[in-house]
């Protein structure tokens, strides 16, 4: 089974639409066996949902993603488990083990400028999980670069 999990700094990145890039895992018999980084070209919604089929993923992890990018992925094919955080490859084994914990609040919903992935908003009305940055972009429980 290949696995692909939003990646940033090795850390699940909280948005799918704007992830720099995948950690790609191959889990044969509940073993992670590969694991190989993919960038995402700065691609669209639609044309990641397109990358992570040509690499034949079955499963995408990511913190935080939206109706539109989880029917584009559905359509692929893959299945979708949002709401996670921390780091990729503990991620990844967790989601092989049965032990995955993820937030239930991981939609994305875009309205009128407002982007919210998580459970509370800023200034800028974009969240992402559970800590700010000063320009009010929230990124799970880690860093990120904007």
């Amino acid at each position: 089974m290949k696995i692909a999990v939003t990646c940033e700094n090795d850390q699940v990145f909280q948005h799918f639409g704007h992830t720099p890039g995948f950690a790609v895992f191959e889990a044969v018999d509940g073993k992670i066996t590969s694991e190989k980084m993919l960038p995402s070209g700065n691609s669209g919604h639609g044309a990641l949902a397109t990358l992570l089929a040509f690499e034949q993923v079955e499963v995408l992890i990511c913190g935080g993603i939206g109706g539109g990018a989880i029917n584009a992925l559905g359509n692929a094919g893959i299945k979708v488990i949002g709401g996670a955080s921390g780091n990729v490859r503990e991620v990844a084994e967790a989601f092989v083990n049965g032990t995955l914990q993820v937030r239930a609040d991981f939609h994305c919903n875009h309205h009128h400028g407002e982007h919210t992935c998580g459970s509370h908003s800023h200034e800028d009305g974009h969240t992402c999980g559970s800590h700010s940055h000063e320009d009010g972009h929230t990124c799970g429980s880690h860093g990120c670069k904007h």
